[in-house]
């Protein structure tokens, strides 16, 4: 997987309350009732939140995020499922570019010898695509793929900035809500000679490690 480099539609719904007539012949006056027509009730512009959320722990100190299961109800569950399963534990944050995001995710960095594999690791399938209205701001929780829109597996990256070219194109599921100062320690670690966006030189210098990921009741991350 060479670069990481969202799209379902909200469907607002508007209630339609139609008045109903009824006439009667009759020798007396009767005074007709019309209904009032009621407006459509407009949608939340609030996201809806998970109930649970992923406690990131690194070698730099922790992070928090929120889960947006409305907008990548799949993308959410494939993600809580494999950290629930350890599946990203002692995994390395293999790709680093300042001002943009970090990645990490992938389970061939947990073995010696297998550098020149990292990015191309994953859970062994590929999730479909849920591209969706959400934007890529800094602190955004979004899934890495290839070339093919569906090919997102277990990679995964978090926006260190404002990425708007990537809106409609990835699958954003989440967000940093706590730990900033963390994610901005990772997005300054070291990297190699030219941080220009090539594997190479966008490698952590220093190991930079994902000790765990927690899936945990949101009241207790507060």
């Amino acid at each position: 997987m060479k670069s990481i480099l969202l799209c379902m539609l909200l469907a607002l719904c508007a209630g339609v309350v139609s008045c109903s007539a009824q006439e009667a012949k009759s020798d007396s006056k009767s005074d007709a009732k019309k209904e009032e027509t009621k407006e459509p009730k407009k949608a939340d512009p609030t996201p809806s939140k998970s109930e649970e959320v992923a406690v990131i722990k690194t070698s730099l100190g922790e992070m928090v995020v929120e889960f947006w299961p409305d907008v990548a109800p799949k993308t959410v569950e494939n993600f809580k499922n494999l950290a629930k399963t350890n599946f990203y534990d002692g995994t390395l944050f293999h790709r680093i570019i300042k001002g943009f995001m970090i990645q990490g995710g992938d389970p061939n960095t947990k073995k010696a010898g297998m550098e020149s594999q990292w990015g191309m690791g994953g859970p062994g399938y590929g999730v479909k695509a849920e591209f969706n209205p959400r934007k890529h701001t800094r602190g955004v929780l979004s899934m890495a793929r290839s070339n093919d829109p569906n090919s997102a597996g277990s990679q995964f990256f978090i926006c260190l900035g404002d990425a708007g070219f990537l809106d409609g194109k990835y699958t954003a599921f989440g967000k940093v809500i706590k730990g900033d100062d963390v994610l901005e320690k990772l997005g300054n670690t070291k990297v190699g000679p030219g941080n220009t966006g090539d594997q190479q030189d966008s490698r952590p210098v220093d190991r930079v490690s994902l000790d765990s990921i927690r899936i945990v009741p949101a009241s207790s991350a507060k």
